[in-house]
């Protein structure tokens, strides 16, 4: 497994593993303590684990929490999904920094998201699995979604959208958003 760093996004990683393929299909290490140790991270500080299965145009997000934020690990285990992360950390050299990603069933790898970062992703095929290894409990309270159609970010979503949560459909702007994430 090897770990790089993420250029447009300060803190920011891509765990990218060796699946060993033969006829029976593929094996891989999604997660090594000791990979996510050697970039700083502490592997024990991770408390949950999630998954969603989204059909072929679903977009989740753009979501961050509020207070201590929230790291995560995320891998999108089966189907493809176009990811997206924005640095949303004023004190961040990346601060407003967009990094874009294909996370895919083949290649397994996994992003690792700091804290204060919006993240979502809109699934690119029929159906998609993403996992989620988070660093905190959950606090619905602490919930901050921001309009994915934001014109001041300018993502480039691949596909038109098909479904999303009402909570994302009636999302603030970044800048409504961020004036709730600082209260």
């Amino acid at each position: 497994m090897r770990a790089t760093e993420v250029p447009a996004i300060a803190g920011a990683y891509l765990f990218e593993p060796t699946p060993y393929a033969d006829e029976r299909g593929f094996f891989c290490r999604t997660f090594d303590a000791d990979v996510v140790r050697s970039v700083g991270l502490d592997p024990n500080a991770f408390v949950q684990d999630s998954v969603s299965r989204s059909a072929r145009g679903v977009l989740r997000g753009l979501h961050l929490r509020s207070g201590d934020g929230e790291a995560k690990l995320v891998r999108c285990s089966y189907g493809r999904v176009f990811d997206v992360v924005v640095d949303l950390r004023p004190d961040s050299p990346t601060y407003r920094e967009r990094a874009f990603f294909e996370l895919s069933g083949e290649t397994q790898a996994t992003l690792y998201i700091p804290a204060g970062c919006a993240h979502g992703f809109q699934s690119l095929t029929g159906t998609a699995d993403t996992s989620y290894r988070i660093d905190r409990p959950h606090d619905p309270a602490e919930d901050v979604t921001i309009a994915f159609d934001d014109p001041e970010l300018a993502i480039p979503w691949p596909l038109p959208v098909t479904s999303m949560s009402r909570r994302d459909r009636e999302a603030p702007s970044l800048a409504d958003a961020l004036r709730r994430k600082e209260s």
